[in-house]
């Protein structure tokens, strides 16, 4: 019995993980899911800034919910490096790999227009 309520305990903390995660993605028109000491997400956080674009940052590593919305994170993407983890007009992007094939295929700035967080 309690190995059972310790299972359906564990598919609620993720499940309010993922519905977590989805209103975060949704409240902006960039949003990122990072951490303070990560160079890739040090280097996306670069990219946005580059372009114009004021993403919204969630670091990961400084909320306490953290690692629920990591294990959440790491469910959308499946076998993705979980961070940074970009959404854009509330959908999901992907990690850096994503981010950086739409940026180098020209996909990323329309994107980002259609979303309303770049207007030039």
């Amino acid at each position: 019995m309690q190995y059972q309520n310790t299972r359906t305990r564990q598919r609620s903390l993720s499940s309010e993980s993922l519905e977590r995660v989805a209103r975060l993605a949704s409240g902006s028109a960039v949003v990122i899911f990072s951490s303070s000491s990560c160079c890739m997400c040090h280097a996306v956080k670069r990219l946005f800034s580059e372009l114009g674009v004021s993403p919204t940052v969630y670091e990961l590593d400084q909320d306490p919910n953290g690692k629920g919305m990591e294990r959440a994170l790491s469910k959308l993407l499946g076998n993705s490096p979980v961070i940074p983890v970009v959404f854009i007009g509330g959908e999901l992007i992907g990690s850096m790999d994503r981010v950086m094939a739409s940026h180098i295929s020209g996909t990323l700035v329309p994107l980002l227009k259609k979303a309303g967080a770049l207007w030039l």
